[in-house]
């Protein structure tokens, strides 16, 4: 006997906003807004900041006294917090099921597959539960025979009362009601332009897609959208992605807290951002063939003057080790930096990117390699034990100024010692 194709996503509500609740129960019903790097714009807001009309993207200094009128609580980005929360939500959602996609930082998709169908909807409000009890997070799912419909029911779990954050629509009768409620632009993976393109056809929501013509969809807009259409009507065509596919390129890169004009603090930056993009690597087992290097000034401020400049270097070896990237990258930054100009962006970007159990290895460099992914084996666990930073490379700096901006950045709270919460 074949299995039930069952799907249940789970999304945390407003995540950044409610992480930044969680050690703060003073803030239960208080609006909050979580801003971007260097508190630029608005990127999470609490369901009480929503209902007050802030608005997602708004530049934060434009923004700013309304909120302090309205009694907004406003925090600068905390990612290490955020992470750490959304591996503990993970976790969770393990002990439920082995089949586990891990989607975004708030969203994972389960396979239900396992469980009897009549004890899906208990399934759905036991997790919702159990995350919130052990983590203090709330959360919304949606359950249903595809992954596609499942978006659609979590999305009316969390806005409809009746749901109380959780929506089983596998066989329910009240599937089409749910189809013709949904907007074409709030079905995953159709856009606008899509959606316009869609309407022309008489095509208005997600019910209307689902009795499309198969043929006429597949020609005029490809198999991405046939397999909509198809998990629209209960038909299971995307399977859960357990082991995501290893990044072809990987970047990192901030803008400046402030102007950046001395060599030393350019190449601080770079170091840090390149010791960024060896450590996740390692952590999908990959190593880079070559790199690219780019610094940049601020091309709004016309009255200053202008530059820009990359530099691809390139590796004799594929590598993943910290040290030797950022020599190589420090050594790009003395190619291409000019004096006189006031910088205010950096990146470094790993290509060429190859499974680390093939790199052709130099015959006469394999004892350096071993005693470099020793190190690094030794650091990376040192870091996820005790923190972020617990041990690093002197050359990224002790306290560079240049960091980004995070004035209203709340404690760690979960992941450092000197700021777990204390408890009179």
């Amino acid at each position: 006997m074949s299995k039930i194709s069952a799907f249940a996503l789970i999304d945390c509500n407003s995540f950044y906003a409610s992480c930044e609740k969680v050690f703060r129960p003073d803030l239960k019903a208080c609006p909050v807004l979580v801003l971007s790097n260097n508190d630029g714009c608005i990127i999470a807001r609490s369901a009480e900041a929503k209902a007050l009309g802030v608005e997602m993207g708004a530049p934060y200094f434009k923004v700013r006294d309304e909120l302090n009128r309205m009694g907004v609580r406003v925090f600068s980005s905390n990612y290490e917090l955020y992470g750490d929360m959304s591996a503990r939500v993970m976790n969770i959602l393990h002990q439920f099921s082995p089949d586990v996609e891990v989607y975004s930082i708030d969203e994972a998709f389960i396979g239900l597959s396992g469980f009897p169908e009549r004890e899906f909807g208990a399934i759905g409000s036991e997790i919702k539960r159990r995350i919130y009890r052990w983590t203090g997070l709330p959360v919304s799912v949606g359950i249903a025979e595809t992954k596609t419909l499942a978006k659609i029911a979590n999305r009316i779990a969390k806005k409809s009362p009746k749901a109380n954050g959780v929506l089983d629509l596998f066989r329910s009768k009240f599937r089409e009601k749910a189809l013709e409620s949904t907007n074409l632009v709030d079905i995953w993976g159709v856009g606008r332009r899509l959606s316009k393109r869609l309407r022309c056809m008489g095509i208005h929501n997600a019910l209307d897609l689902s009795r499309a013509d198969e043929n006429i969809i597949r020609k005029e807009f490809g198999v991405t959208l046939l397999r909509t259409l198809l998990e629209l009507g209960g038909e299971s065509c995307i399977p859960l992605d357990m082991m995501p596919s290893p990044k072809q390129g990987i970047c990192s890169s901030r803008s400046f807290g402030k102007p950046v004009e001395s060599i030393r603090e350019m190449k601080e930056a770079v170091a840090t951002y390149a010791t960024l993009v060896a450590e996740k690597l390692r952590a999908q087992s990959s190593c880079a063939t070559a790199m690219d290097i780019y610094i940049t000034t601020n091309r709004f401020r016309e009255d200053e003057p202008q530059y820009s400049a990359h530099l691809t270097m390139t590796f004799p070896v594929a590598t993943a080790n910290t040290s030797e990237i950022i020599g190589y990258a420090v050594d790009a930054v003395g190619r291409i930096f000019r004096e006189g100009y006031r910088y205010k962006k950096a990146a470094v970007i790993a290509m060429g990117i190859v499974p680390a159990d093939s790199v052709q290895l130099n015959l006469f460099d394999t004892a350096r390699r071993e005693r470099g992914e020793a190190l690094n084996a030794v650091i990376d666990g040192l870091n996820n034990r005790f923190g972020r930073d617990a041990l690093k490379s002197a050359s990224t700096g002790i306290s560079p100024e240049w960091q980004m901006r995070r004035d209203m950045k709340s404690p760690a709270y979960t992941t450092r010692w000197d700021e777990l919460p204390v408890v009179y």
